[in-house]
């Protein structure tokens, strides 16, 4: 027998793999569905990939790959008998088969016992060897069956390293000199000290100054004036900005150049007026909560439904999602986006196709893994009611109700999440960021297919008028959603409030007992008028005066989205930086009208803007210089060791913003057929023409229209954009690269012809795409009516969204539905007023 199966196997040898170190074996989930070992039909692993596919799905790898051994896992899960000793220890077939192994559901030891059974199993004739087997089988394959079973899981080799990564202690944290300038940082409106970037802004703990990092190839950083400062002083450590949280903050290390530890990082910052300790956090029922909780309590209650004899739904649409840990914010999102059906039609519509043609590796491909979410929360598998047989038992011993295990989104979590620096990590997360973060992420999938982020997509016309010369400018903007201000000014029960204030104040300073907190209440429509107000615009240059100005902006729908995104901008820092939630009610309505807030566009009355921007300044010390490039020597001295040209290796480096020789190769790479590819580098003056102005541009201001620098081109292009659609984009942002990249993406090019053919029918109506710009590509716009009726929001409990929970209630079927992460039941009384985000479908045209 020895022999038989020996020389069976042979032929397969060389496909057979031992898991080596970094191999990541997924031994608990299948890749496409949420089968696992526990399933009706165990889960088969692939002895060269080690990726796991269930019954259904195992036959696709082998046709697309021609492997044809695998790993067959199946555990039986069953109740102990009865009588059967209290505590006792599982029962399991085999010691070795399954270390490891995550659970897709929780059993409870002393009620439940396993059985874990392991074969292999060669295709395509099911050929079946059990295991284990070591006399029998070859060495090599004995090993390699071993190395599977003992590997760990694939998902607990990865979260130690995405969300415990070891970063080291500072050599400069406890001796950091700080200077006594009296620098106080505001808990908000910062921006760059040096610029005007208001993004990526770093703080620099020695002197205080708030100035922005370094431009990145995902589009995100600044201009490196926090680098340059570094070079200037010499103070070594800088703190991220909107990282600063309870438990700490982002430090990196300019001098060590990596991320760091600061273990004094609460002094340091509260030298500059920030106190963030003052939160203390504590865990309680898997969810992050925190010390003021007691002020919560009702919140918890009432937007859970606590109480209340919740009647448990299954099937299709009524599958819950675990929650792996300060994960609900996933979880709450997803059951929104696959209640839509533009989602629904292109991940669960077209799922067949998606598996068919999805990569080797499956787990790291984002469109089979919204599919498989999307199947396992529409299919109703994991979603099924218990039999009258389990009911009369559960009746019977008096135990709990049957209750879903809902879907694992582990491995749609790890892609999503991957090299993003908050939602790769195990804490709680704003649901409203992740939102657009996967909108985001639908977008650079969607490319040439449908894009069911189509249905957020909206533009808004922003007015911006100079106060002194009355002269407008309108502009348009893609967005996805609109953020509504809370105006406790026109709170309902203002009396109510200033009451529990002063009685409040009383309490502390007598050192008893705080009263029972107070609501406020507050009518949408005062905080749909706050939105609609105008707003100050800071630092506006008029073009009119060629100088700074008072300027205003309103903002007005320029077209309407089939579903319109509402957040309640609820949370805020108090003056000691302290992230706090505001405790508010508002009375969402079911029904919105928001047609009369559509744009009008320039009036006859008015007059425009010329369209000049501001002139370039430079620092004093530059004026009247020729100013020489700054470029990593070293950087393109590597490049150039490798037998490219030096001056070549020199543009390559300065063209990719000095991002280091990786990026530089890849500039590389891409120009090397260019006919002065080897030319010196050579820069457009810097310093404006001394000759006289036009008429057109005066005192030395840049007409809109002119082509965009070619340094910010070549970055583009380096990446692999086309140079027409990189020109566009950046022209569309004003040169701002971040801006320009973000554009491309949700941008993508449309051939003339399709163009055409597009803004052919421009008249708005319930089915309708229309372009955002009359140029060769644009925005897929789906106007029409701006009619509205609520169909699902988002809740969140706690007092920051760094900690608390969410849930979602879904209208479905004509009925409100609670989903509580794995939980999903009827709602009996739906907490509208305590919602966060909002999420309108639009009426059709009555």
């Amino acid at each position: 027998m020895a022999a038989d199966l020996g020389e069976l196997l042979v032929p397969y040898m060389p496909t057979i793999r031992v898991p080596r170190t970094g191999d990541r074996v997924f031994k608990s989930e299948c890749a496409f569905s949420f089968d696992s070992p526990e399933s009706e039909g165990g889960l088969y692993v692939c002895m060269n990939t080690f990726l796991g596919f269930g019954r259904e799905h195992v036959e696709r790898h082998y046709r697309k790959t021609g492997q044809s051994v695998y790993m067959h896992l199946k555990r039986h899960v069953k109740e102990k008998a009865t009588g059967a000793a209290a505590g006792a220890i599982p029962r399991r077939r085999n010691g070795k088969v399954f270390l490891e192994l995550e659970l897709n559901r929780d059993f409870n030891g002393e009620d439940y016992e396993y059985e874990d059974e392991a074969k292999l199993v060669i295709f395509p004739d099911h050929f079946e060897i059990p295991l284990p087997n070591i006399e029998e089988l070859p060495a090599l394959v004995t090993i390699a069956c071993d190395a599977v079973l003992n590997a760990s899981s694939a998902y607990k080799k990865q979260e130690p390293e995405s969300w415990e990564e070891e970063i080291q202690v500072s050599k400069h944290a406890r001796s950091l000199r700080q200077l006594d300038n009296d620098v106080r940082i505001p808990p908000n409106g910062w921006k760059c000290q040096k610029c005007e970037m208001r993004e990526n802004l770093w703080l620099n703990l020695t002197d205080g100054a708030v100035l922005c990092g370094k431009w990145f190839f995902d589009g995100s950083g600044g201009n490196g004036h926090a680098l340059e400062h570094f070079r200037e002083t010499k103070y070594p450590l800088a703190v991220k900005l909107d990282t600063i949280t309870p438990d700490g903050a982002d430090v990196y290390s300019f001098e060590e150049e990596e991320a760091v530890l600061d273990p004094q990082v609460s002094e340091h910052l509260s030298h500059f007026g920030i106190d963030m300790l003052q939160m203390q956090k504590r865990t309680e029922n898997g969810h992050h909560i925190d010390n003021n909780t007691r002020t919560r309590v009702s919140e918890w209650e009432v937007i859970q439904e606590s109480g209340m004899k919740l009647k448990a739904v299954y099937g299709s649409g009524y599958t819950g999602v675990k929650n792996l840990g300060n994960s609900c914010y996933l979880g709450t999102v997803m059951q929104v986006l696959f209640s839509i059906p533009d989602f629904q039609r292109m991940y669960v519509g077209n799922l067949q196709r998606i598996f068919d043609y999805s990569p080797l590796d499956p787990t790291g491909d984002f469109a089979t893994q919204m599919a498989k979410l999307g199947h396992g929360l529409l299919s109703g598998l994991y979603s099924k009611p218990p039999m009258k047989s389990e009911l009369i038992e559960q009746v019977m011993k008096e135990e709990h109700k049957h209750q879903q295990k809902g879907v694992s989104p582990r491995m749609l979590k790890a892609l999503v999440s991957r090299g993003h620096p908050e939602f790769c990590s195990n804490r709680q997360q704003d649901a409203h960021e992740f939102l657009l973060h996967i909108i985001n992420l639908v977008e650079r999938n969607s490319a040439g297919s449908e894009n069911p982020s189509d249905a957020f997509r909206f533009l808004v016309e922003e007015r911006v008028q100079c106060c002194q010369s009355r002269r407008v400018r309108y502009t348009q903007r893609v967005d996805y959603g609109i953020q509504v201000p809370t105006p406790f000014e026109a709170a309902t029960n203002r009396e109510e409030l200033l009451t529990y204030e002063a009685k409040r104040k009383e309490a502390e300073e007598n050192m008893r007992a705080p009263p029972e907190p107070v609501r406020a209440r507050i009518p949408f429509t005062a905080c749909l008028q706050a939105f609609t107000e105008p707003e100050n615009v800071p630092d506006f240059w008029s073009s009119a005066l060629q100088a700074k100005s008072a300027g205003v902006k309103t903002c007005r729908f320029a077209s309407f989205p089939e579903y319109l995104i509402v957040q309640i901008k609820k949370f805020t820092f108090g003056v000691d930086w302290v992230p706090k939630k505001l405790d508010v009610a508002i009375d969402v309505p079911d029904f919105l009208d928001l047609n009369r807030l559509r744009a009008a566009g320039l009036q006859a009355s008015e007059e425009e803007l010329p369209d000049i921007m501001p002139p370039i300044v430079l620092p004093e010390d530059t004026r009247g210089m020729s100013v020489s490039p700054e470029i990593d020597e070293a950087a393109a001295m590597q490049l150039a060791e490798m037998g490219f040209p030096l001056e070549a290796c020199r543009k390559a480096v300065y063209y990719t913003g000095n991002m280091g020789p990786e990026m530089a190769f890849n500039w590389i790479i891409a120009h090397m057929e260019e006919p002065d590819f080897a030319e010196p580098l050579t820069l457009p003056s810097m310093i404006p023409d001394p000759s006289p102005t036009t008429s057109d541009s005066p005192m030395g201001a840049t007409p809109l229209g002119n082509s965009p620098p070619e340094e910010s081109v070549s970055i583009l292009t380096s990446m692999g954009f086309p140079r027409n659609h990189s020109i566009q984009a950046l022209k569309a942002t004003n040169n701002n690269l971040e801006r320009a990249l973000d554009w491309i993406f949700t941008h993508p090019e449309v051939e003339e012809s399709d163009t055409l053919s597009e803004m052919a029918d421009t008249e708005p109506n319930d089915n309708t795409f229309s372009n955002a710009n009359s140029e060769t590509s644009g925005p897929r716009i789906k106007d029409g009516p701006g009619r509205y009726e609520l169909f699902a929001f988002i809740s969140h409990m706690g007092a920051s969204t760094m900690s608390g929970h969410y849930v979602c209630h879904i209208k479905k079927e004509g009925r409100w539905v609670i989903y509580n992460d794995h939980k999903v039941c009827l709602s009996e009384r739906p907490p509208k007023d305590l919602g966060y985000i909002y999420f309108y479908h639009r009426l059709p045209s009555s």
